[in-house]
């Protein structure tokens, strides 16, 4: 009688330890997380060609540059979670005579957050819907560069898309 205690005792205790595992707390690669907002550059002239940007990075107002970067007419901002704007600076250099020369535009995101859970290892994920501050068609807002440069290099604008749910596709063109 004592062993099938000891037998029942010892499976329990047995049952009971794996009964308390957890799963791991790992986000597997490919999950889903927060979008990039995914600007193109175009020709100012001719709508439908790329151009690409040389001598070019951008920044925050911390000073967090992204860049240089040259010959791409693709990027990927991060947008804010704890706000409703993000500003950026954007510097594009052209060279003359061997000597390059800068200029700054700033560029304001407005947008709406809403945020899905997504599980307890990856936590949440947020989708970002631009808007503007006049309650009109979703467009950021473009100023120069307060530090006197010269005109604004982004010429025009568009939404491709105003919800960014995902990194596949364009959610602004700005011709140059």
């Amino acid at each position: 009688m004592k062993k099938i205690i000891t037998v029942f005792i010892l499976a329990l205790l047995t049952a009971v330890s794996f009964w308390s595992c957890e799963k791991d707390d790992i986000c597997a690669e490919g999950t889903a997380t927060t979008p990039s907002l995914i600007i193109e550059f175009y020709n100012r002239d001719n709508r439908t060609d790329p151009k690409n940007v040389t001598y070019f990075s951008y920044f925050s107002a911390n000073l967090d540059t992204i860049g240089p970067l040259n010959n791409e007419n693709r990027i990927e901002v991060p947008l804010r979670t704890d706000t409703t704007a993000t500003t950026w600076n954007f510097r594009l250099g052209s060279s003359q005579l061997g000597e390059i020369t800068y200029n700054t535009d700033v560029i304001t995101f407005n947008y709406e957050t809403k945020e899905l859970y997504i599980s307890r290892a990856c936590g949440f994920k947020s989708y970002f819907t631009l808007n503007s501050q006049s309650g009109s068609t979703p467009q950021p807002v473009v100023i120069e560069n307060p530090e006197g440069d010269d005109d604004l290099w982004m010429q025009d604008y568009t939404i491709e898309e105003s919800n960014i749910e995902n990194e596949d596709e364009v959610h602004v063109k700005i011709y140059f």
